[in-house]
C-alpha cells in the first residue's frame, strides 16, 4: 500500500484523537496531542496518509540519545499493511539523525502483532511494568533497541535493510 509521511500539525489533531481511540482503551486527551505538536522539545510526531487521509501516527520523545516511542497507531482498517512499521523506520531514522543512539518502548502484554513488529526492527524485551494499564491492570513489556543505526533499520516499504547474514541470523 502507498502512504507518505508528515509531520503532525495541530490541523491533524482530531483526526488523530479519534485514531488514538480506535486503537487505544486508554487514549491520550487532546491536550496531550497539543502539547507534544507545540510545546514538548523532545516530541517528534508523524502521520502517515493514504489519498490524503490519516491512517497512521507516531509520537516519540528524544531523551538526550534515547528515542522513546511514546504511541504508534494505525487506524483499523489500515492494519498489516506496513504503515507502522513505515512510521516507526521512519522516526528511527530522524531521531538517529538527531543523535539517538537506542530506543525503548512499551507494549501492552496482549499486543503480539506489535511486539513482533519490535522485534523485525531489533527490540529485545528487557522487563515488565506489572500492572501499567489501569483499564485493566494489563502489564507493560518493556522493549530496548540498543544499538540504533540505519543499517538495523526496516526501509518504509517494508525491506528490511539487514544483510543476508544478518537476516538469516534473525
Amino acid at each position: 500500500m502507498k502512504f507518505a509521511i508528515r509531520k503532525m500539525t495541530l490541523e491533524d489533531i482530531p483526526v488523530v484523537i479519534d485514531l488514538d481511540r480506535k486503537s487505544f482503551s486508554l487514549p491520550w486527551p487532546e491536550r496531550s496531542f497539543r502539547f507534544e505538536v507545540t510545546d514538548n522539545p523532545a516530541s517528534r510526531c508523524w502521520v502517515a496518509e493514504v489519498n490524503g487521509r490519516v491512517v497512521g501516527m507516531i509520537v516519540v520523545w528524544l531523551i538526550v540519545d534515547e528515542a522513546h516511542v511514546a504511541t504508534l497507531a494505525t487506524h483499523p482498517d489500515f492494519r498489516r499493511q506496513g504503515i507502522a512499521q513505515g512510521l516507526l523506520s521512519h522516526a528511527l531514522r530522524h531521531m538517529i539523525d538527531e543523535g539517538a543512539r537506542s530506543s525503548f518502548l512499551e507494549v501492552r502484554e496482549s499486543n503480539l502483532a506489535a511486539q513482533d513488529m519490535y522485534r523485525k526492527f531489533g527490540y529485545e524485551e528487557t522487563g515488565r511494568r506489572r500492572r501499567y494499564y489501569k483499564d485493566n491492570d494489563e502489564d507493560a513489556i518493556l522493549m530496548n533497541l540498543d544499538s540504533l543505526t540505519a543499517e538495523r533499520l526496516i526501509v518504509e516499504d517494508g525491506r528490511s535493510t539487514l544483510g543476508k547474514e544478518e537476516q538469516n541470523e534473525r
